[in-house]
């Protein structure tokens, strides 16, 4: 219990404390309008039972992460409070606060070691087993694309409120077989114990997003050709024995002008 005291004191506490620290800046600092938060998916949808589709207005079952205490659980319930602690503060001093809900944020990226939402996206490749139950019925969202909707949020004048930014939905299944026709030097998985063959895809609903006019531009396939191959070039994961895709192999642009992908909601 103590040492179950301290985890929460180390990464809960901060987080919220943290992004008030943020808030009360932006406001003394009297120049501030709108303030735009990333918040997770990790705030929406877990609880006990998974519904077919969630949406903005959607929160996460803290009770349930403290109870159960599943991976990632604490990042789970320090992003739900830290959201929820920002929107009260800028109501009350009359902020603008934006928040942005991406999913499983996969694609290239800077960093010298493996960002956390690729240690999750790229578990079937590395055999991580710890995150399968996370892959079981996955969100996805291109790092371009929520970088894109960010910008295109602060710069709208319309923009309220909280916002999911997903562009693909997956069950695990799918997501291996995927994976097996592209990368089949890795040895991708077949079955996962404990996760019926049978299960549906669960629902992000970006419709919100979407009805302010932005688009999504990648496709799965350019989310994890990019992450694979950023992953070789720094070494995080073995070369196999034929190159990841090149860039764009896919198509840069998946739809025309004015169509939606994942408009339904």
């Amino acid at each position: 219990m103590r040492l179950l005291r301290g985890l929460q004191n180390e990464v809960i506490k901060p987080t919220v404390e943290g992004m008030l620290s943020i808030m009360r800046a932006c406001k003394e600092a009297g120049t501030v309008k709108r303030v735009v938060f990333t918040s997770s998916a990790g705030t929406v949808n877990v609880e006990e039972r998974q519904r077919p589709a969630y949406d903005h207005d959607n929160w996460t079952d803290l009770d349930f992460c403290r109870r159960v205490k599943m991976t990632g659980w604490m990042y789970f319930v320090s992003k739900s409070l830290a959201e929820k602690a920002a929107m009260e503060y800028a109501r009350e001093k009359e902020l603008h606060l934006i928040s942005v809900i991406p999913t499983l944020v996969v694609g290239p990226f800077i960093s010298a070691g493996m960002p956390p939402s690729m240690v999750t996206a790229l578990a079937l490749i590395t055999g991580n087993e710890a995150h399968y139950s996370i892959l079981k019925q996955v969100q996805l969202v291109h790092l371009d694309d929520l970088c894109d909707a960010m910008v295109y949020l602060f710069e709208h004048p319309d923009a309220r409120g909280r916002y999911i930014c997903s562009s693909h939905e997956d069950t695990i299944h799918g997501l291996a077989r995927m994976l097996r026709q592209r990368f089949p030097e890795y040895g991708i998985p077949e079955k996962f114990a404990g996760i019926d063959d049978d299960i549906e895809p669960v629902h992000f609903s970006s419709k919100k997003l979407l009805d302010l006019g932005f688009r999504f531009r990648y496709s799965p396939e350019d989310m994890f050709d990019a992450a694979v191959r950023t992953c070789r070039e720094k070494g995080l994961i073995p070369v196999g024995d034929r190159p990841a895709p090149a860039a764009g192999k896919t198509g840069d642009i998946l739809v025309e002008e004015g169509q939606a992908i994942g408009a339904e909601t």
